[in-house]
């Protein structure tokens, strides 16, 4: 079994990576960090025009129907440029969500436009600060209006529809709400490059996903397996990006008349990293095998490289910063960017111990002779 990218697939990757390394680079990721935008209005829409955010959408809706792993090496070059777009919200979750639950009409409707980059999405599922859990979930649904409210939505303050898990009587369901009908509060987080928001729903005009038949628990869970692949891919390109930055900085930074490269300790630190990447990349390339082929074991390996691709991330980041010394800490050096990117990540679709659990869950149970 090859678990590499074909030279078409790392001619995409190469592609991407030059855009973004033109149309993406520090200045317009700290545009967004300092300035008033809430997200890189121009990368989205290059992204776009590349066809990038139509990668695993049928031709029939506008997309290139490329394929699975194209899009986890989309993410990849995403999570190394630190992109400050509505990417994942939008390609990942709601592009996702309409493939697997919606109907044709729904699909019909937002498809064609997260293909050409004027639909942008977000999920809102969380109400409560901890793990999100089944029993937590007040938003409900009657007579096709929503009423709620939810917590930290990630690029809630920009998307123009959500995907929302709400409840109806005693079930749990996935219903679209036109962001328009709601009110929406910017939330800063930890990662100011990214947009979140607090998203109220009063009487909000909303539709069920009714292919997924009011089973919303299950369906969230299983567009999080996929989404999962995703999310570890634009992890591991950010943990990469940081040992690069690290390994250059050591290379140049001289003390005591040598490159501090040379010093144990720091050649210390950077083998533990690239350690951590290279484990963190074999598990999303068995993830993305196992997404791209629909494989019974997505469940097992999105959470084994989930859980090693967030480790991975913030362990680079961290120890990024500390390669840097004292200048690592500082506002004009890119370490706290991907610092930043890495803790915000980690909280992504749950938090890692919430990975963790479902990573021994899906473990399969040996049998003692």
């Amino acid at each position: 079994m090859n678990f590499d990218f074909s030279d078409d697939q790392k001619l995409l990757a190469d592609q991407v990576q030059r855009f973004l390394d033109e149309q993406c680079g520090s200045s317009v990721v700290r545009g967004v960090l300092d300035g008033d935008a809430r997200y890189a209005q121009p990368v989205w829409q290059g992204l776009a025009d590349m066809g990038l955010t139509g990668t695993a959408i049928p031709e029939s809706y506008g997309g290139t129907a490329a394929g699975y792993l194209e899009l986890c090496l989309v993410a990849q070059q995403l999570g190394a440029h630190i992109a400050p777009v509505p990417f994942a919200s939008t390609v990942y979750l709601l592009a996702e969500a309409l493939l697997l639950f919606g109907s044709e009409q729904q699909r019909q409707q937002w498809l064609p436009g997260i293909c050409d980059g004027s639909v942008k999405g977000a999920l809102a599922a969380v109400e409560q600060l901890q793990q999100l859990h089944p029993q937590q979930i007040q938003c409900e649904i009657a007579d096709g209006k929503l009423n709620g409210r939810k917590l930290i939505v990630s690029d809630g303050s920009i998307a123009d529809v959500l995907l929302v898990l709400a409840r109806q009587g005693d079930e749990l369901v996935l219903t679209l709400v036109d962001a328009a009908d709601v009110h929406r509060q910017p939330v800063d987080t930890v990662d100011l490059t990214r947009d979140a928001a607090e998203v109220t729903f009063r009487n909000a005009p909303a539709e069920l996903l009714p292919a997924e038949g009011g089973a919303g628990w299950a369906a969230l869970q299983q567009l999080y397996d996929r989404a999962a692949v995703l999310y570890a891919f634009e992890q591991l390109g950010g943990a990469q990006a940081a040992l690069q930055m690290a390994v250059a900085y050591a290379q140049e930074r001289f003390a005591f008349g040598r490159a501090i490269g040379s010093f144990q300790a720091i050649k210390h630190m950077l083998a533990d990293m690239y350690v951590s990447m290279k484990l963190a990349e074999s598990n999303c390339y068995y993830a993305a095998w196992a997404l791209a082929n629909g494989s019974d074991d997505l469940p097992l390996a999105a959470a084994t490289a989930r859980v090693g691709a967030t480790q991975a991330y913030q362990h680079c980041a961290r120890d990024n910063i500390q390669v840097h010394g004292g200048m690592g800490f500082t506002w004009e050096f890119d370490c706290h960017l991907h610092y930043r990117r890495s803790n915000y990540l980690a909280l992504e679709l749950g938090g890692l111990s919430e990975w963790e659990a479902r990573l021994v869950d899906h473990l399969p149970l040996q049998r003692s002779a």
